[in-house]
C-alpha cells in the first residue's frame, strides 16, 4: 500500500493547482488524474481568458503546461481513474486499478462536464461555434446571432450571460 501526505483527485485546473502549491510545500502530492486527464481545457481550443498568455493558448496545451510543472514540484500524476475511497478512518484509503493508496488528506476536484445533445457533427463543431460555456467563449460570439439550446438553469444562465 502507498502512502503519500496528500492526495488529489482530478487534474483540471483545479486539481494541477492545488498539485503545484502541494508539491511546493514538499508534500509530494499524488494526482489521480483519470484515463483522460486534463479535465474540460483539453476539449477546448483557443483560451483566451487566461492569465499570463495574453496571445491565448490551445487548452491542450496549457493542460500540458500545468501538469509539467505540477510534476516540477513533486507531484506524482497517476493516469487512473479512482474506483474507491474511503473516509471512514484515517488514514484515508483510495483504490485505482485494484491497488490501494494511503493519505492523510484529500482533495477533489472532479470538475464538472458539459451535457450535449448528441446530435450528428456536435462534436466536430466543438470549439468552432458550438460551446457549452458562454462565460469562457461568449467574446468569440459578439454581435452575433446566438442558440442556447437546453431548458434547465443553466441553459437560463448561460442565455442571460450572453
Amino acid at each position: 500500500m502507498e502512502y503519500s501526505r496528500v492526495a488529489i483527485i482530478g487534474s483540471g485546473p483545479a486539481g494541477l493547482t492545488a498539485a503545484i502549491y502541494a508539491g511546493r510545500a514538499d508534500l509530494k502530492p499524488i494526482v489521480f488524474a483519470g484515463y483522460q486527464p486534463g479535465g474540460q481545457l483539453t476539449q477546448t481550443t483557443e483560451v483566451e481568458n487566461f492569465p499570463g498568455f495574453p496571445e491565448g493558448i490551445l487548452g491542450p496545451d496549457l493542460m500540458d503546461k500545468m501538469r509539467q510543472q505540477a510534476i516540477k514540484f513533486g507531484a506524482t500524476l497517476i493516469d487512473q481513474d479512482v474506483s474507491r475511497v474511503d473516509l471512514s478512518k484515517r488514514p484515508f484509503t483510495i483504490t485505482a486499478e485494484n491497488k490501494n493508496y494511503t493519505v492523510d488528506s484529500l482533495i477533489i476536484a472532479t470538475g464538472a462536464s458539459a451535457k450535449w445533445l448528441g446530435v450528428q457533427g456536435e462534436e466536430k463543431l466543438i470549439g468552432k461555434g458550438v460551446s457549452s460555456c458562454a462565460t469562457c467563449d461568449a467574446f468569440f460570439f459578439k454581435n452575433k446571432n446566438v442558440i442556447v439550446v437546453g431548458g434547465g438553469d443553466s441553459a437560463i444562465e448561460e442565455a442571460l450571460y450572453l
